[in-house]
């Protein structure tokens, strides 16, 4: 049977259930100041220890997290458009990082299993994978050669990396966390010297995308080129970047970071992309596919106050991505489709809406202009291992906007609890208005070992 839609939520920022979510996140601020303030200084002395050749560690997380649906949203109608689900909605997630390294000589070898097991209202699922498993060897100080799953790590940004082309792209929202690799082999070649160029390296890789690896990379039975140089040059880091091959299309890119002051600096990326193909989906439905070479490119400032408040900022130009009249037509397409369903009980056109939300229109940030914004301060009014900290990314194109205040509290050794909210803010039509949720509350715990 069609299920009818929910009465709309308010886009109101300060909505009822969005002040409940920042009435949460203050009150474990305040509980968390209290403790903290009543801890007792203590100091330690590290032992000597002899450097071992190999290593194991890794850490346990539990994050429950509680979503505050919006019924009325594009994004929940493709979602759970055959379906009811409470509201607020549940969520169970647990991981087990296992790392683990030996060095042999001029030899090492690293191995990063993740292990993630997560209860939502599918029910339970499990996701065993290695995000990173290598071998490298280092026969002269000049020369590092890598083979395996690994990360590349290419570009200066914090919440967005354009220029990252042979790797994942972050998670704006946690861009910290670790991403998975790619399977590639490549060398390091490095070259110091005396003067304005103080250092140069160069560093290609060989990707292949055939017989199960990399398939999410891009098209099958190809061998992929790319390759980055860095220099150092009066002070200034700068690195050139290409990828040729034919399972993408070729791109080529730089990026730079300085530091101007001793406590500020500032960075950047620019990326090329020949012949990319974008989709695009008009409000009747009909889907369009097009190839356009696309411009991405990113600048941000990093600044640490006297008193260890951290800012970064960000502006970011996403070329491969739509403008906020055509996703506006997207979401149109979705609310008639739905609207089919709930009347007709035809599913085929909400069918389509959900599949098209797995690719393009699905991603972290579909549109193309946004501001990242976020300041942490650490140990405020000398509250021992405790660290606030508060972001928000504004979408220039429609301003909509995410606001995410977050508690971090890291008193027992190797313990780690964060509280944090996440509030969306927008009007119909607009990407964070038209988000499944209207915000959410997680509690991440992670001890580290």
């Amino acid at each position: 049977m069609p299920i009818s839609p929910g009465t709309p939520s308010s886009r109101s920022l300060l909505s009822r259930r969005g002040l409940a979510l920042l009435a949460g996140v203050l009150a474990l601020g305040l509980f968390t100041a209290a403790l903290a303030a009543r801890a007792e200084e203590y100091s330690f002395e590290p032992s000597e220890t002899e450097k071992k050749p190999y290593r194991f560690g890794g850490y346990a997380e539990m994050r429950p997290i509680l979503f505050d649906l919006d019924r009325g949203a594009a994004l929940y109608k493709a979602r759970f458009y055959d379906r009811r689900v409470s509201d607020p909605l549940s969520q169970q997630s647990f991981t087990l990082q296992l790392d683990a390294g030996f060095e042999w000589n001029a030899w090492k070898a690293f191995a990063r299993i993740q292990n993630l097991l997560d209860h939502t209202y599918d029910g339970w699922s499990e996701d065993t994978k290695p995000y990173e498993a290598y071998l490298a060897a280092k026969p002269s100080p000049s020369l590092a050669v890598t083979a395996g799953k690994f990360t590349a790590k290419w570009g200066k940004g914090y919440a967005w990396n354009p220029v990252a082309f042979v790797d994942r792209p972050k998670d704006p929202d946690d861009p910290e966390l670790n991403l998975e690799g790619f399977y590639m082999a490549g060398f390091d070649f490095i070259k110091s010297m005396d003067g304005p160029l103080r250092t140069v390296s160069f560093s290609p890789l060989l990707l292949p995308v055939d017989h199960g690896l990399n398939r999410d990379f891009g098209e099958s039975g190809h061998i992929n080129v790319a390759a980055k140089v860095y220099v150092l040059l009066y002070d200034t880091d700068i690195d050139v970047m290409v990828l040729k091959g034919d399972s993408r299309p070729d791109r080529f890119g730089f990026d730079f970071s300085r530091n101007i002051a001793t406590n500020l600096e500032i960075h950047g990326e620019s990326a090329w992309i020949d012949d990319v193909r974008l989709k695009k989906v008009n409000a009747a439905g009909a889907v369009s596919e097009s190839e356009i070479d696309a411009w991405s490119g990113l600048v941000g400032l990093r600044y640490l106050s006297r008193i260890d408040t951290t800012y970064i900022l960000e502006y970011y130009r996403n070329g491969t991505g739509y403008s906020g009249s055509e996703a506006r037509e997207f979401f149109t397409f979705v609310d008639r489709a739905y609207d089919a369903y709930v009347t007709a009980g035809n599913a085929a056109p909400i069918r389509k809406a959900a599949n098209l939300t797995q690719g393009a229109y699905g991603r972290s940030n579909p549109l193309r202009d946004y501001l990242y914004f976020r300041v942490s301060q650490k140990e405020p009014f000398d509250i021992l291992y405790f660290t606030p900290a508060v972001t928000t990314i504004l979408n220039l194109d429609d301003r909509s906007f995410s606001l995410s205040p977050e508690l971090l509290y890291t008193r027992i050794t190797n313990l780690e609890l964060r509280l944090k909210g996440v509030l969306l803010h927008g009007g119909r039509g607009s990407e964070y208005g038209e988000k499944p949720t209207d915000g959410r509350l997680e509690l991440r715990l992670r001890y580290s070992f």
